[in-house]
């Protein structure tokens, strides 16, 4: 079966172990999968992620979630650019989540990073995702 959003997929999976209050949730291997959850885990939404394979021997990502006294750490995440229709974004209008308490992940031509990280390297990209 083919995914159409395999990012859209993953933060969904993120969101729906939350609200079950799971510790660990796993998700199909990929590069803008991993390059997403390091942000994730430098920001301190996550605990960390480790790589794994599943039982049919395909590349698996082990992600650890963090709750902070009993509830988790990330409240709200949110696909931005979809498939369907893509946000690009220039450095001077990245968009600020909650005043500056949030944070968008971005997928520039440096790689991909938070939004405040984009602001200081002074790049622009693709509005993949906000996190608050």
């Amino acid at each position: 079966m083919s995914m159409n959003d395999p990012l859209g997929d993953m933060l969904t999976r993120i969101r729906n172990a939350q609200m079950r209050g799971k510790s660990v949730v796993r998700t199909p291997a990929s590069t803008l999968r991993r390059r997403v959850l390091e942000v994730l885990q430098s920001e301190g939404y996550i605990r960390g992620f480790e790589m794994a394979v599943s039982a049919d021997g395909k590349p698996e990502i082990e992600i650890s979630l963090k709750y902070h006294e009993g509830r988790p750490v990330i409240r709200e995440i949110k696909r931005v650019s979809t498939p369907g229709r893509r946000t690009y974004s220039g450095v001077k209008t990245l968009p600020s989540v909650r005043n500056g308490l949030g944070v968008a992940i971005v997928s520039t031509p440096r790689g991909v990073m938070s939004d405040a990280r984009a602001r200081a390297d002074n790049v622009g990209g693709e509005v993949l995702c906000t996190v608050f």
